[in-house]
């Protein structure tokens, strides 16, 4: 398995593995669907997208960009998608580095998570192993798919 750049041709697949995660509701606060214009669009307009693909499958990705704008802009932002069928085999781990080697190329200077799900806990520890400092808790802040509404964690971590 190889992390490289997005290509056009990785759209649909990707399309496909975005949806499942928003379908899901406990991970993204989204709630619309990309369709093949929107998820186009909307992995062009990042600042990098990395793909984890396999025998050209696509495995699972990320997307980069400014977590802020103007005097914040030189904090990045990042989300992480691995299709439901490849999870467990440490794809997010290989992301989550790669999302950091590239935003330091694209200048930034440090990575900001705002809405980590409390019951989110592989993504927690992933985090948190690899050096990423909680800065607090936000009480109630994401409302999943069922209506409840779980904790979110802040994480950051210098480039």
């Amino acid at each position: 398995m190889i992390i490289r750049e997005y290509r056009d041709a990785d759209a649909e697949q990707m399309i496909n593995a975005w949806n499942e995660v928003v379908e899901e509701g406990v991970a993204f606060p989204q709630e619309e669907y990309l369709t093949a214009d929107t998820g186009k669009e909307f992995f062009t307009s990042q600042t990098y997208c990395g793909v984890a693909e396999e025998g050209g499958i696509v495995k699972g990705f990320y997307i980069l960009h400014p977590n802020n704008v103007g005097r914040c802009g030189h904090i990045a932002n990042a989300s992480y998608v691995v299709s439901n069928r490849y999870r467990g085999q440490h794809i997010g781990e290989k992301l989550v580095a790669d999302s950091l080697d590239q935003g330091a190329r694209h200048g930034f200077k440090l990575m900001q998570f705002n809405a980590v799900v409390a019951s989110n806990v592989h993504a927690r520890h992933l985090y948190a192993r690899l050096g990423f400092i909680q800065l607090g808790i936000i009480p109630k802040g994401f409302r999943l798919k069922s209506g409840s509404y779980d904790d979110i964690y802040i994480f950051y971590k210098e480039l």
